[in-house]
């Protein structure tokens, strides 16, 4: 009776932590395994239905222990329903000046969780279109296994 007891005590305690960000949408875009060349951008399609919901956007980069830099550099290209485009230019840090890497490390595979946009909200109701693009001076750049962009729900409204 005190091994169930326990059993479930631990279950729930481990689904405390079980709950993650409140994602309203999530994709992970596959990088080729000879590399992320210029040509290979990455696309992501997701609804905007509330236009008084606020979110953080979130890039998740997969990289290997073997990535030869401290970042490198993204063009993140939004295009709105409307057809209009937004581009930006974002450095992705994947490492602290020492060397150190920043994410989460297993064996020989590190995913860094990287805000790239805190308190967002969407003027038009719609479909959005997010193309990230690889930015860096290598072509095609090594060692960059997946890209993960995520959606975060949060509480807050405009």
């Amino acid at each position: 009776m005190n091994r169930l007891f326990y059993l479930f005590s631990f279950a729930g305690f481990l689904g405390l932590f079980a709950c993650g960000p409140n994602y309203a949408y999530e994709q992970t875009l596959e990088i080729p395994e000879n590399g992320w060349s210029y040509e290979d951008s990455l696309l992501a399609t997701f609804e905007i239905p509330d236009t008084n919901t606020i979110y953080n956007l979130h890039l998740l980069v997969e990289h290997t222990t073997f990535f030869p830099y401290q970042n490198f550099y993204v063009q993140v290209i939004t295009q709105f329903p409307n057809g209009e485009r937004l581009t930006e230019q974002v450095s992705l840090e994947l490492s602290a000046k020492g060397g150190i890497w920043l994410g989460d490390c297993s064996g020989e595979t590190c995913t860094l969780d990287i805000p790239i946009q805190q308190g967002a909200y969407f003027n038009q109701a719609g479909t959005y279109q997010l193309s990230v693009h690889q930015y860096s001076r290598r072509d095609p750049l090594p060692e960059i296994k997946s890209i993960r962009f995520a959606l975060e729900k949060t509480d807050g409204a405009r």
